[in-house]
Parts: structure tokens; sequence; C-alpha cells
């Protein structure tokens, strides 16, 4: 593990406090310490069970993202909701990964004891030249779905896309979806872990093939597939440019990218930030490329400063 420097949050007086969140490295190019070749991916942000982020600073020191979630909710606008509700990510895809589709709150509900259903995004951080990811299939309806997977017609039904470094894509439930091989993500999403896998390739772990959700991808694909419309708000200033990226009933996240110096306003419920590119300062504390920091409600003024790409969340 690798401890990040970031700003923990603030105490009922305003007080800021510096904390560090500890994650699990993933790409080296961000500066974590890879523990083995088969690390993928990074829980930057996460209050999820299966990697519950700690704090450093004294005051906080051994309690978990979760733990401040729980008891002081204060720090996050008093924001409702049994768990924190976002999971941020970098993912480094080596090889193609599973082709999975997520389900909705309301199936998750039913099928998943009660967990939270699964909406993300991702952000191209960087990628091979011709590199693809694949969003979407090719049937038309439910019962050309369910025939071109019985029949294994893989290469009819699903549908594949060339990427470029800062493209970005909204993966709504229902959305067959997958990383290819040579591709860096940062990834938003709901503070979920259910995946339906609905093709391997065949791949076996083990020497068995992995197991495959079928009957739970078809129950959630949506039929037919429909290509999320991108339509990004564009501010350029002196000092910084900012984009829109998506606003949905789980996030909204933007890019912000600084050469100079720019004040913001946080009166949001809190912000997450993570570093993608560059270096600089939040006020007077130094950030850079792979840190990733969470500014709590009622912040206030912040002032950004330097030559850095930020990616920014917030419910």
């Amino acid at each position: 593990k690798n401890e990040i420097p970031g700003w923990a949050f603030s105490d009922d007086e305003g007080t800021k406090m510096q904390g560090t969140i500890t994650i699990i490295p993933a790409d080296n190019d961000y500066g974590y310490k890879i523990p083995s070749d088969t690390t993928g991916e990074c829980w930057a942000v996460s209050a999820h069970k299966s990697g519950d982020c700690t704090f450093k600073n004294e005051e906080l020191k051994g309690k978990t993202l979760s733990w401040l979630w729980d008891n002081h909710r204060e720090v996050f606008g008093n924001a409702k909701g049994d768990i924190f509700p976002l999971l941020i990510k970098i993912i480094d895809a080596k090889k193609d990964l599973s082709i999975q589709v997520h389900p909705n709150d309301e199936y998750a509900k039913a099928n998943e004891n009660g967990a939270l259903g699964k909406t993300e995004c991702w952000y191209i951080l960087d990628c091979e030249e011709g590199a693809t990811i694949i969003i979407g299939h090719n049937a038309k309806s439910k019962e050309e779905l369910k025939q071109m997977i019985e029949e294994k017609r893989w290469k009819d039904l699903i549908r594949e896309i060339p990427i470029k470094k800062g493209d970005f894509f909204q993966i709504t439930p229902g959305t067959v979806h997958a990383i290819k091989g040579g591709t860096v993500i940062l990834e938003t999403q709901q503070n979920s872990d259910i995946t339906y896998r609905l093709y391997d390739y065949d791949r076996l772990s083990n020497g068995k093939p992995r197991e495959l959700h079928i009957k739970k991808s078809i129950d959630v694909i949506k039929c037919p597939y429909i290509e999320e419309k991108q339509d990004f708000k564009i501010i350029k200033k002196d000092n910084y440019d900012e984009k829109d990226l998506v606003k949905c009933e789980f996030y909204e996240v933007k890019k912000i990218d600084i050469h100079g110096e720019e004040t913001f306003i946080q009166n949001k419920p809190f912000e997450i930030v993570s570093v993608i590119e560059g270096k600089g300062f939040i006020n007077d504390f130094e950030i850079k490329k792979g840190d990733h920091f969470i500014i709590p409600f009622n912040y206030g003024e912040y002032k950004l400063k330097g030559n850095m790409e930020l990616i920014i969340s917030n419910i």
C-alpha cells in the first residue's frame, strides 16, 4: 500500500486537517508501489468493504472512510445513504478484461442481498495506438440477444469502438461493456462491486472456465442498445479550462486543466479530486499526478495553482 496526501476534512469549527488516504496501488506511471505484476486496480477513494481507505493524520489515524461516513456525516454535508456513495478507481488493463454488464439499483436490491446497482463512467487516461473498448451490442431484441448468446456469436453481438486518450464514456446499468488490453482509465462509479460476467473469451482459470452469469446478464441487458449522447459543456478562462463530462442521478464529473492560479468554491456535499497529470498546489499544499483527496462540505474557497489536469466528482 502507498499513502497519498490530501485534505481529509474540516471539523465543526472549520479547522482544516491534513489527511492521507491509503490506497491499493496500480499503475506505476502514477508513482505507486505495485505489489505484483497482476495488480490492475487502484481503489483510490473507497469506503467499500472490499477495500476501505484509511486516514493517516493523528486525529483520524487508523480510521476508515466508511467510519467517517458513519460517524461524522456533517463532513459530507449530511448526505443521505447507508454507505459512502462513490468509488474512484484507476484500472490498468494489460489484457482484455471480461465482457460485463451491471444491474440497476432495483435489480441488485432484489437479487444481490440489497446491494446497490452500478452506474459508472470512464475517462481514458492512456491507451495504445489503435486501442478499442467494448460498449453496447448489436441485438435488436431480447429474443435475438438470447439466440446470439446461445449460438456463441460473440463477434456479431459485441460492439467494439476505437478510443484515444481523453475520451469519456458513461456506462449505465444494462450496458454491455469491457476494457480492452493496453488501456488505462479513471473510473467513477456507485459504491458497488456487483458485476455480471457475460463472456470471458473462453479463458481458463486453474484449468476451468471462469464463472459466467448468463441468466442475470440477459435479465439486465437493455435491448436494443442506445448510444449515450455526449454534449460536453466547456468553459475556457485565462488560468483554467473546465469540461463538464457527465451529470446523472448518482454523480457529477468534470475535468479541470489548471495553467496558472485560480480560486474555486466548494459548495457541494463534498468533492473528490484526482490529479491525472502534472503538479501544483491546493492552497499551500503540494499535489501531483497520482494524488486523490476529498474536499469536505462547507470548505468554501480554495486555490489551485500549477500546471495540472484534475478529475473532480461529487454527488
